[in-house]
């Protein structure tokens, strides 16, 4: 299917465009930081992948054939008209996620990347992420797709456990994941995120736990542990409810996700999301900006973003979701533009539950000032302060709600720049050495497990 202004890159031309992208900022000088309005994250969605696997109902296609250059153009052209209708004028992070985006060619990746550099300000050291399987990234085409513009890899390992991976139906072995690491790290050094899954039917504590380990003594500095959810309409659902596997054991995923969590801690990570790890300052610039609420596009099949369509005179922020079959969201893009096939004006207080859910996913929870970024009338201390569920929680010790505190590594201590309080606090509340800014009210989980 030829589509109109379809432009075929070569490989070359992909490799120039990488290499004008890292040279862009020394050339531009440093940009001022971008009003929140202006500025959003782009996800992209490659809908294809080689086989499903037996865990995931996303939105995922096997084709007997891919027509790339089409969705090539589609993307790109989706690209520029969402980047149009937002107004968004610098983009912090892009996203290729799936499916599996790595069956895309380091090409595709290339123009989206150009096109939304042409469209918005695409900073030189904007993280660019690709999710990527390891039977679909030998060496040579994780190299490509860094020619390309990817400066950060996320690997789908799941399991260190070759009977394991093939319960979830995956196409690669323990040995493939752990060279394909090896690969990544040397191609993208502090770079690198890996997928952990727990919680699988009869995994028990201690081989998972071996597994946490082996993958610690050769993994980067990203780690995200993510515990099975059983989804209706999946291989592995209808498998468990014939009785054919045995359920998940939730106490035996609480104790490995506890366990693993104190395991992670003392090599040296952080969690500073309900499932994610850093070390070395290595966080996930992208999901940071879902988990802050801040803006972002979703282009690609059956994509979701969260952004103000200024640039058609909007002034309430939509959830928007793309058309979710490649062939008619391909056939909506050629002839409007965008495949956008629901658009949802989301009220204040939606907003603000949405700024509330994600926020206490963190380990810094929601700091005053961020508060007033979607609410500049009442303070968080004003909204809670007479909740009896919230009075509840801080006296459990679940919560701290406070004037004055500062925002760490794990929690939260009231105080303030002349306070001998004026530290950061672990996880519970126990005291760290890391100093941490200061906030003018917080509103965050605390662990009550440590």
């Amino acid at each position: 299917m030829a589509l109109p202004g379809a432009r075929a890159r070569g490989w070359a031309a992909a490799a120039k465009i990488a290499q004008r992208r890292r040279h862009a900022e020394g050339a531009r000088g440093p940009s001022s930081r971008a009003p929140l309005s202006s500025r959003a994250a782009l996800y992209v969605h490659w809908p294809y992948c080689e086989k499903r696997c037996s865990y995931c109902n996303f939105n995922k296609y096997i084709p007997r054939g891919v027509e790339e250059a089409a969705m090539r153009s589609c993307l790109v052209t989706e690209a520029q008209t969402l980047l149009r209708l937002s107004g968004v004028r610098r983009v912090e992070s892009v996203f290729f996620g799936g499916g599996t985006p790595s069956l895309a060619s380091p090409s595709t990746v290339a123009a989206v990347l150009e096109a939304v550099d042409q469209a918005a300000h695409l900073p030189a050291d904007s993280e660019v992420t690709l999710e990527a399987n390891p039977t679909s990234t030998p060496r040579a085409r994780l190299a490509a797709f860094g020619a390309a513009g990817v400066n950060r890899l996320s690997i789908g390992l799941q399991s260190l456990d070759d009977t394991e991976l093939q319960l979830l139906g995956r196409t690669h072995s323990a040995r493939d994941a752990l060279q394909t690491l090896a690969e990544a790290r040397r191609l993208f050094p502090g770079r690198v995120s890996v997928d952990l899954m727990l919680g699988l039917p009869a995994q028990q504590v201690g081989p998972w736990l071996g597994q946490l380990r082996t993958l610690l003594g050769c993994c980067d500095d990203h780690l995200s542990l993510y515990q099975l959810t059983l989804e209706r309409g999946t291989a592995l659902f209808t498998q468990v409810q014939w009785g054919t596997l045995p359920a998940p054991d939730p106490e035996l995923a609480a104790e490995m996700y506890q366990e693993g969590r104190a395991m992670l801690r003392e090599a040296g990570f952080r969690q500073y999301e309900v499932s994610n790890f850093a070390r070395n300052g290595a966080l996930s610039t992208h999901n940071w900006t879902y988990w802050q609420c801040g803006q972002y596009l979703g282009i690609g099949p059956g994509a979701h973003g969260r952004f103000v369509p200024q640039g058609a005179g909007g002034h309430t922020r939509e959830a928007r979701i793309q058309t979710l079959e490649p062939d008619n969201w391909m056939k909506e893009v050629m002839l409007f533009g965008h495949g956008t096939r629901r658009r949802v004006p989301l009220s204040q207080l939606e907003l603000l539950e949405e700024v509330l859910a994600m926020g206490l996913r963190t380990d810094v929870g929601i700091t005053h000032q961020h508060w007033q970024q979607f609410e500049p009338q009442l303070s968080l201390w004003d909204v809670f302060r007479a909740s009896r569920e919230v009075k509840a929680q801080l006296a459990q010790g679940l919560l701290l709600l406070d004037h004055r505190c500062v925002v760490g590594g794990g929690g939260l201590v009231p105080g303030g720049p002349g306070s001998p309080d004026y530290r950061s606090t672990g996880p519970g509340g126990k005291r760290t050495d890391e100093e941490g800014p200061v906030g003018a009210g917080c509103f965050v989980p605390l662990d009550s497990e440590d």
